[in-house]
């Protein structure tokens, strides 16, 4: 008798115990990678998961102070070339908090949509549309402007109007309503 109970707990613990590992490899199924220390999910909007990434609270602080959170949550698809607090960093001492003031919201949004390109691309359509171009490729931002993506060292890199170069650090971060990939510098507008 009391083998059988042993034996029924067993039974009953490992039933358990691998619903638990189907249930976690669901999940990291889903996840498509780690960003600033948080896993990234492709059932997620691109603002779900940047909330979450702690390389990225800049960035959130800026989409929520330019009201483009509601954007960024819709359905897309958008690709979204996120510069971490690293890249906002390197911008001129002051300027970060010189954008967020509410007198500088549309110089934040356009700064930001820069970021941005209708569509999904992936990194093999990045190096796709690089390849086709000839080594160069020229995609049209949400704020109307152009960045030019090469491929250089192995990587792709950004340049936007101004000359300026952002190499792509994390690539395929994928989302339920676009692609992010990470960037190490802000890239601006003219």
């Amino acid at each position: 008798m009391i083998r059988k109970s042993v034996l029924t707990m067993l039974a009953v613990v490992g039933v358990s115990a691998l619903g638990s590992v189907a249930t976690l490899s669901g999940a990291s199924a889903e996840m498509s990678v780690r960003v600033g220390g948080a896993p990234m999910y492709a059932s997620r909007t691109i603002i779900e998961n940047a909330v979450n990434s702690k390389d990225h609270t800049t960035l959130v602080a800026a989409v929520k102070a330019a009201g483009l959170v509601d954007t960024l949550e819709g359905p897309g698809p958008f690709t979204v070339f996120a510069p971490t607090n690293k890249a906002f960093a390197k911008l001129p001492a002051g300027t970060v908090d010189t954008l967020l003031k509410p007198e500088n919201k549309a110089t934040l949004t356009a700064v930001l949509t820069y970021h941005v390109v209708a569509g999904k691309m992936s990194g093999a359509d990045l190096m796709a549309a690089v390849k086709a171009g000839g080594g160069k490729a020229t995609l049209k931002t949400v704020e109307g402007g152009s960045l030019t993506v090469e491929k250089k060292h192995g990587k792709l890199e950004l340049i936007d109007a101004k000359g300026d170069h952002a190499i792509i650090t994390v690539a395929d971060v994928h989302q339920s309503n676009g692609v992010i990939h990470v960037i190490d510098t802000v890239l601006l507008p003219q």
